[in-house]
């Protein structure tokens, strides 16, 4: 008995980045009719699509879904949310951690929606820095906070495997809001997301 796994794609879309990273290999050099290839563009084509999910998703409807009122006005913060993207101009990946807090203004979300937005918006091409403030603005929008700050620290492919090739750089992009662009609550803030409470 063969091993068949299951996956929902649409046929047309999968069939149209196929012929063309059929195309791409072949301008490469390669045989793509050779076995180790064979399923390749097939294989790529379903990794493009589960890399871009987040271009069919609404962060707002996300955290709206379990949006509750409770008159709580202390920060909330959610830090090390793994997040994984690919840079626009290389179609390369960055990986890191995004930090994220907000003080609620009569309403919270879920916590794992915090986490689920940062996946609507780092599923798509990207550049950090827009992916920093897509984030706040999502949180603004569904929850009307008194404040959020967004914290994002990343290590790029693009600069690591090609260009200037510099394995260890991390980059760092924040956005601040409301509250959170006062002094002593940014403050706060940096200081929780640099400690280690455990």
């Amino acid at each position: 008995m063969s091993y068949e796994r299951k996956e929902i794609y649409n046929e047309e879309e999968i069939n149209g980045i196929k012929e063309n990273y059929k195309s791409v290999i072949e301008l490469l050099g390669e045989n793509p009719h050779r076995e180790g290839l064979i399923k390749t563009p097939e294989r790529i084509a379903k990794a493009m699509l589960f890399n871009t999910q987040g271009y069919n998703q609404d962060a707002v409807a996300i955290l709206n879904s379990a949006k509750f009122h409770e008159d709580i006005s202390e920060m909330i913060l959610v830090k090390d949310i793994e997040l994984y993207s690919m840079c626009e101009h290389h179609m390369l990946p960055f990986f890191g951690k995004a930090h994220i807090a907000y003080i609620p203004n009569g309403y919270i979300t879920g916590l794992s929606k915090i986490a689920r937005v940062v996946d609507v918006f780092a599923r798509r091409l990207q550049v950090q820095e827009r992916l920093t403030t897509q984030i706040l603005d999502a949180i603004k929008e569904a929850l009307n906070p008194i404040g959020v700050a967004v914290v994002i620290e990343a290590k790029h492919l693009c600069m690591m495997m090609r260009g200037v090739q510099k394995q260890n750089s991390v980059t760092t992009t924040s956005a601040f809001a409301g509250e959170f662009e006062k002094y002593p609550t940014r403050n706060e803030f940096l200081k929780l997301i640099s400690s280690n409470l455990s």
